[in-house]
């Protein structure tokens, strides 16, 4: 029945349903279906049914399925849809670990484990919160609009930084980068938000990625071209063993 709890207990219904539309989308569909529309009324075939097909391409670009995320204290989820293209030790963002006056402490210094995941415009663009906590940083910075794809574009690119504490402590950096073709990060998080692991934190428009930034001594379990599913796939245990071991031996 609609409304009851879906566990592991074997409690509720779960069914497969059509996808919704995010409404920072629908003014951009209904736009090029108002478009579509006036062309085929002045009988323009040839122009009204490339737009009609652009109206199915807003809409599958802003769907927004529902997710189930993992339950556990100890899961990182991952933030995004999409491919994983990169992971490597780096110092998280200077502007997750400065002071900013908040009086709240940032990220420690020091190398983590980054794990970049890249989002075609064929991806869902749908962002989430890695963790549940408390969000205690959200900084935008305007940049270029390099390929996403590229490592440089980690510093040179259009982004915006969030960072999430976690109630024992732990925080979780995070960074929303613009690509080739977005060109606009959208939040639906502020400073002082508190977000459950899974919640949509913002999007990306139109193919872009999102780097995470794994706690100190935390081994990923996902491998480079992996394609993972936000809110969903498990990106890192914190505390646990490495997912495969002795692989490289």
């Amino acid at each position: 029945m609609s409304g009851e709890i879906l566990d592991n207990r074997g409690r509720g219904q779960a069914g497969w349903n059509w996808p919704s539309i995010h409404p920072e989308g629908r003014k951009f569909a209904l736009i090029a279906a108002a478009v579509a529309a006036g062309f085929a009324f002045m009988a323009w075939e040839t122009l009204a049914w490339p737009v009609g097909v652009l109206v199915l391409g807003i809409a599958a670009f802003f769907r927004d399925p529902q997710r189930v995320t993992p339950q556990g204290d100890s899961f990182i989820v991952a933030p995004a849809d999409g491919l994983v293209t990169l992971i490597e030790q780096v110092e998280p963002p200077r502007e997750l670990m400065v002071d900013d006056g908040s009086g709240v402490a940032g990220m420690a210094a020091g190398p983590v484990t980054r794990v970049s995941i890249f989002m075609s415009v064929f991806d869902v663009h749908i962002n989430r919160a890695p963790v549940g906590g408390t969000v205690r940083r959200v900084v935008y910075i305007p940049g270029k609009f390099m390929n996403a794809d590229l490592d440089k574009a980690s510093e040179e690119n259009e982004r915006q930084h969030i960072l999430i504490e976690r109630g024992d402590g732990l925080k979780i950096g995070f960074t929303q980068i613009a690509g080739l073709v977005a060109r606009r990060i959208v939040p639906f998080v502020k400073p002082g938000d508190m977000l459950a692991a899974g919640q949509r934190v913002g999007l990306i428009r139109f193919g872009s990625r999102v780097d995470v930034y794994l706690p100190a001594g935390t081994e990923p379990r996902v491998l480079m071209g992996q394609k993972t599913v936000a809110g969903e796939t498990v990106l890192a245990e914190v505390g646990q063993k490495p997912l495969i071991e002795g692989i490289a031996q």
